[in-house]
């Protein structure tokens, strides 16, 4: 496929982006500076970030759409203006929470379609001189691990080392094993595709049924939590588990609270879709969206800490058992490989059917373990912010970074005016099992 060519989940993407259900993800960096910074720093910051983002290709691209038969194409913009795409903001000493006050507005406006797919914004004024970046970038330009190698970029020490291309034959002729290869490879994909599909009708909840859903909405509400990660690894020397199993375990123990302070169900598990990248399984270097992805049951109706961990641990197990490519929780492997057109005509609809298969989405964002720093100015905290599907109320995006466990939460609907709540529930859910360790 070329490379200026959306794939067809990409272009799913773009068809269920809406005001109500923006695509674009996002990220929260924060960073202490030796010395406050204020409105002119921030002037200077600006300047400095649209000279790095003008020198990467894939955030000088804009969408060129095209039509319902012929495929959508990134090409580089005439007109491109990096400047246009960094603002700046001073938030003033009085505000409460400002950070998550300002980042929630701002990642609630969607993206201009006729422009390249991102924005950064400069937010100064924060308790204790720091200062903080958001960025946002539409998820029909990458996967949340192409969004953390491009945000790098833009840092003094990028943590990711440059992409090579990938390495195609150079043979002309085509041999009847390539053929053979090729086919066999054809009969394998369709055989998967099957399988996800019939997957995807076992797992269908009759509708409504999720305690999660909510009305449609275009306001957000995003938190910040900031776990120990000693705290994560000893709790993983004492019950076991790896340390994303942690993580869900800690977040099902914060959804049980936040159920039960609704007054809302939580005799059942929730599930969860949990993202999973394949670019490294399928040896694809380029842009874009390489996912696939795990319907896991989070255990809310299980009280004991421990045992919400031993059967999140069972359960993704078996997932990885299975592998990638089986079961309803690769949905995205099967956008995949629809025609862009179907998308066009009915994944717009069918998108709004998300909470029969999911009640919230539960990803991860790699990040290097070295020292990131903007403009000489140390980073220490870094927030992914994970999209909604259509009447999905909260979700959940996890990076690490240097001791630090930082939890972003995405909340829309009737759940807005609980986001602290859900916060405070992450906090006491982590220290409930930290608290179990010998």
């Amino acid at each position: 496929m070329p490379a200026d060519r959306l794939s067809a989940l990409d272009t799913a993407f773009l068809c269920i982006d809406r005001p109500t259900a923006p695509m674009h993800m996002g990220a929260v960096g924060v960073f202490a500076p030796p010395r406050p910074y204020g409105r002119r720093d921030a002037a200077g910051l600006a300047e400095l970030l649209a000279e790095r983002a003008g020198r990467s290709p894939r955030l000088r691209q804009r969408l060129r759409p095209g039509g319902l038969l012929l495929p959508d194409r990134w090409e580089p913009d005439p007109r491109f203006d990096a400047a246009a795409h960094v603002s700046t903001h001073h938030v003033e000493p009085d505000t409460p929470d400002p950070l998550a006050s300002h980042a929630s507005r701002w990642f609630e406006t969607p993206l201009d379609p006729r422009t390249p797919l991102w924005n950064i914004r400069i937010v100064t004024g924060l308790p204790g001189g720091r200062f903080a970046t958001l960025f946002k970038i539409h998820h029909a330009l990458c996967d949340g691990t192409g969004a953390a190698e491009l945000a790098l970029g833009l840092l003094d020490a990028p943590g990711a080392a440059p992409r090579r291309a990938a390495r195609h034959s150079r043979r002309d002729a085509v041999t009847l094993d390539d053929m053979w290869r090729d086919a066999r490879r054809l009969v394998n994909d369709a055989a998967e595709t099957a399988g996800i599909a019939a997957a995807l009708l076992r797992a269908v909840r009759p509708l409504p049924g999720s305690p999660t859903v909510t009305a449609q909405s275009a306001r957000r509400q995003v938190g910040f939590v900031r776990l120990d990660a000693d705290d994560l690894r000893r709790i993983r020397r004492a019950h076991g588990g790896t340390t994303h199993d942690v993580v869900l375990a800690v977040l099902a123990g914060a959804l049980r609270e936040w159920l039960r302070g609704r007054d809302t169900d939580a005799t059942r598990p929730l599930r969860a879709l949990v993202p999973v990248s394949i670019r490294r399984r399928r040896g694809d270097l380029a842009g874009g969206n390489a996912l696939s992805g795990y319907l896991c049951d989070l255990p809310v109706d299980v009280d004991d800490p421990v045992g919400r961990l031993r059967a999140v641990t069972d359960a993704m197990n078996r997932h990885k058992q299975a592998g990638p490519w089986r079961g309803a929780g690769a949905l995205p492997v099967l956008a995949e490989r629809l025609p862009s057109a179907v998308h066009r005509l009915a994944t717009r609809t069918v998108a709004h059917a998300a909470p029969a298969l999911f009640d919230t989405v539960i990803t991860t964002v790699p990040l290097p373990g070295l020292p990131l720093s903007l403009n000489g100015a140390p980073l220490c905290e870094a927030y992914p912010v994970v999209p909604l599907a259509p009447h999905q109320s909260v979700g959940f995006a996890v990076s690490t970074y240097r001791g630090g466990v930082h939890v972003g939460l995405n909340t829309a609907g009737d759940a807005m005016h609980q986001a602290g709540g859900l916060a405070d529930a992450v906090t006491k859910s982590m220290a409930a099992l930290a608290q179990l360790c010998p």
